[in-house]
């Protein structure tokens, strides 16, 4: 289902003389029901928590085949903070619809809306905590006065000058500004160049126990009151030395790795050559190896690595706990894989080329971490879950949208070529009865078929203006054109997907109140539930192919 934004739906012009819209036609015989004048599966999106659910669910039972949930199956509204998977209210839908001969359609598994984007980012962001660090007050919180200043704890000063001299002076400062984590920071003011004399200014930890022969990480954040400044690090007892480091006003991060040449070290900083006020924070010395095992676990490869595992948790499961296409296994007969990963220029879509509507939530882009991988391995975790249910890529736009429609067909090309199961495709069909391009409609339905899978109309809706002073109804002229446009769907569905090809068409939705897009009435239903002409306009279009 499309989301909040749906600023897309549009065709690039109007289009009267194309669709006929002074002939919207005269759509009255609505005897008999959808499903039983056709062999082409008739379904409806559904949803429990709709006010009018109670009413149109025996509607959709009459008239269909089969439901498609509207939230019940969604990552969001299964996965639970700690990553656990709830399935009651998927299951209620489901032995409502089995009860009542309705089969299932799952909706969906690996879209950007309507996520857990909480436990999902939490997981994407996690990695391994740095070891422990040896060096006391690197952070330079604790302090204790000297004279009329505060001093840092565990911090020597060599090679001093001292201020009385008009050498270097250095404190402790906790201005907001000047402090890169926690409340302190290291303070260094060097008056004075001392070309090649970074040793003139020094400021000396207390000695912290190392192993003599391993390799420790030293890392720390520096900034500068102006840019230009300079910088380095040394140890002692045994002197070694990092080249010169240069500084900005903005702060950065420095590492240097030493190896251990005694049974107990001391890191200097040496802010001699260049005059400037320096700020130092977060100041660590920690076991190389297992600082090099922490940063790994946050690269990109690792990140990668942690959202696929997740991903694979809710459609397979690991084992012990099925994931939701395990868990219906022989009973959900199909499911939307891949939801709208296209944008309508045809990119696939990630977090930077979507625009979210203000306050948004629930966002989660899977391809910000996996990219085209993440779609082929979401169709080979559905298929290890559910070897006999058809898995589908399902998008919208794709009649307003050349670009978009065959980038679509280029990634399940991708998707096929990588070892995915794509059995079909659905095109979403969320459209105008006013603006909707004949021309693009069919273009959509010739490029789908053509790639010799399964076509599915997946959430038909068609909208339209409402009467002028009553938001709740529409003329008859408007009535008619949206009617126009039902048949016409449907008719070029019939004509440019062979028979074998089509897997069903799904309405999304019954009656226009409990629609997504409840004021432009788009639905079959009015707000009375009397059968409006959509319905019977659906009905002489499905009859093209008749039940056997």
């Amino acid at each position: 289902m499309l989301g909040a934004g749906i600023a897309g739906i549009q065709s690039c012009k109007k289009n009267a003389p194309e669709v006929n819209i002074l002939n919207p036609g005269n759509y009255k015989d609505t005897a008999g029901t959808l499903k039983s004048v056709t062999n082409i599966p008739v379904g409806f999106g559904v949803y429990m928590g709709d006010k009018g659910f109670s009413q149109y669910f025996p509607i959709a039972a009459r008239e269909g085949t089969n439901i498609t949930p509207g939230n019940e199956m969604k990552h969001g509204s299964v996965v639970q903070n700690d990553g656990s998977l709830n399935f009651t209210n998927a299951d209620a839908l489901y032995n409502m619809s089995n009860a009542a001969g309705l089969a299932v359609y799952g909706h969906t598994l690996m879209w950007h809306q309507q996520q857990n984007s909480a436990y999902l980012s939490t997981i994407a962001g996690a990695s391994a905590p740095l070891p422990p660090s040896v060096l006391a007050n690197g952070d330079f919180e604790t302090t204790y006065t000297s004279g009329s200043a505060q001093a840092c704890s565990n911090w020597n000063i060599y090679n001093p000058g001292g201020s009385p001299w008009g050498g270097p002076v250095y404190y402790s400062t906790s201005v907001a500004s000047e402090t890169h984590g926690g409340t302190k920071a290291l303070k260094i003011v060097n008056p004075s160049d001392n070309v090649n004399g970074q040793w003139k200014t020094q400021l000396a930890s207390d000695l912290f126990n190392t192993t003599v022969g391993v390799d420790y990480a030293v890392t720390f954040w520096i900034k500068s009151a102006t840019n230009g400044g300079s910088g380095r690090l040394s140890t002692g007892p045994t002197a070694q030395y990092q080249g010169d480091f240069t500084t900005s006003t903005t702060w950065t991060q420095i590492v240097w790795f030493i190896n251990a040449k005694d049974a107990q070290t001391r890191i200097l900083f040496d802010m001699g050559a260049k005059a400037n006020t320096y700020f130092i924070d977060d100041a660590r010395v920690m076991d190389k190896a297992a600082y090099d095992a922490a940063i790994a676990s946050s690269s990109g490869t690792a990140t990668a690595a942690r959202v696929d595992s997740v991903m694979k948790l809710w459609i397979l499961g690991n084992g012990t706990k099925d994931g939701i296409v395990k868990h219906y296994a022989g009973k959900v007969y199909a499911w939307d894989v891949a939801n709208e990963v296209i944008t309508d220029n045809g990119s696939l879509r990630v977090s930077s080329n979507t625009s979210l509507p203000s306050g948004a939530k629930g966002y989660f882009f899977w391809a910000d971490y996996l990219g085209r991988s993440g779609i082929v391995n979401a169709f080979k975790y559905a298929k290890q879950a559910d070897g006999n249910a058809k898995l589908f890529i399902n998008d919208y736009n794709l009649e307003a949208s050349k670009a978009k429609t065959d980038s679509l067909v280029a990634l399940v090309k991708y998707v096929q070529a990588n070892g995915g199961t794509v059995d079909g495709i659905g095109t979403q069909m969320h459209v105008n009865a006013l603006t909707m391009s004949q021309a693009g409609i069919d273009y959509a339905f010739q490029q789908l078929a053509a790639t010799g899978l399964l076509v599915r109309i997946s959430e038909l809706d068609v909208t339209i203006k409402p009467s002028p002073g009553d938001s709740s109804r529409a003329d008859a002229e408007m009535l008619g054109y949206q009617a126009a446009m039902y048949k016409y769907i449907i008719d070029s569905y019939i004509k440019n997907v062979p028979a074998t090809q089509r897997y069903g068409v799904t309405i999304w939705g019954v009656d226009d109140p409990d629609s997504w897009r409840a004021t432009q009435l788009p639905l079959m239903w009015d707000k009375n539930f009397a059968k409006k002409p959509a319905y019977a306009a659906a009905m002489e279009a499905l009859k093209a192919s008749p039940k056997k």
